[in-house]
């Protein structure tokens, strides 16, 4: 249902979209973004004013889904500004062992959320060593290792580029709603079907009608460890920086 507050999408309506941009609630602010984007270069330019505007606060999803626009846009202007103001996107990549999270932004953007999620596992593999990504699977051990400011890098990656949907405190949030029965979270994630687990990848849903939580996928679909690991590492009971 589109927000009766939101005003049809012409040139004409440009200072009453960037208006309720600025101060309206996220589900107006979502419908407004893709109005915007259809104006053209006047719409760009009120969503490149956004995130300038942006820029002190912490990172949200609305952030995320304005930044796609530009990002995906042919326009010339588009291209330099997020060259000159966003060369590596809106969410800090930041890395306590150095690791690159520029690919996976990137897919992320694209809204390639298989490819994303391959990356998402590459980059866990990483952060273990040499050993785990040669063998492209993690023991709970690792995970447990990991380092919270890698993790929320990742998370944050995948929670701003996914309208709030995708994350692992997404998946976090969830587990501990239905007290952590591991049945129920795999049903509610869309992982598992009854007593038929969810076949990679072609079963999985890779997009955004996906069920929240649905994504990124554990290496380990069928064991709990690692996931439990992941879960309740303490990246999730530090304040996520973003």
């Amino acid at each position: 249902m589109t927000d009766p507050m939101i005003v049809s999408g012409n040139a004409n309506d440009i200072d009453s979209l960037r208006l309720q941009l600025i101060s309206g609630s996220e589900k107006a602010q979502q419908q407004i973004i893709s109005q915007l984007a259809d104006l053209d270069n006047e719409g760009l330019d009120v969503l490149m004013e956004f995130l300038l505007q942006r820029r002190d606060y912490p990172v949200t999803w609305v952030d995320g889904k304005a930044y796609q626009v530009l990002y995906s846009s042919d326009a010339p202007k588009a291209k330099e500004f997020m060259q000159t103001n966003f060369p590596e996107g809106i969410v800090p990549l930041k890395s306590e062992c150095g690791i690159n999270y520029n690919p996976l932004q990137q897919l992320l953007a694209l809204q390639d959320f298989q490819a994303a999620d391959r990356e998402t596992l590459q980059k866990m593999c990483e952060l273990a060593g040499p050993t785990a990504v040669q063998r492209k699977w993690l023991y709970f051990t690792e995970v447990e290792n990991a380092p919270v400011v890698d993790l929320q890098t990742i998370n944050n990656l995948w929670l701003v580029h996914s309208e709030g949907k995708f994350s692992f405190s997404v998946q976090r949030e969830i587990w501990l709603s239905l007290g952590k029965n591991w049945d129920n979270f795999w049903s509610k994630i869309g992982w598992k079907s009854g007593n038929n687990w969810t076949r990679y990848p072609h079963e999985f849903t890779w997009n955004l009608s996906a069920p929240k939580g649905h994504l990124p996928l554990s290496n380990q679909l069928r064991g709990v460890r690692v996931m439990s690991s992941l879960l309740s590492h303490p990246a999730w009971s530090t304040n996520l920086e973003k």
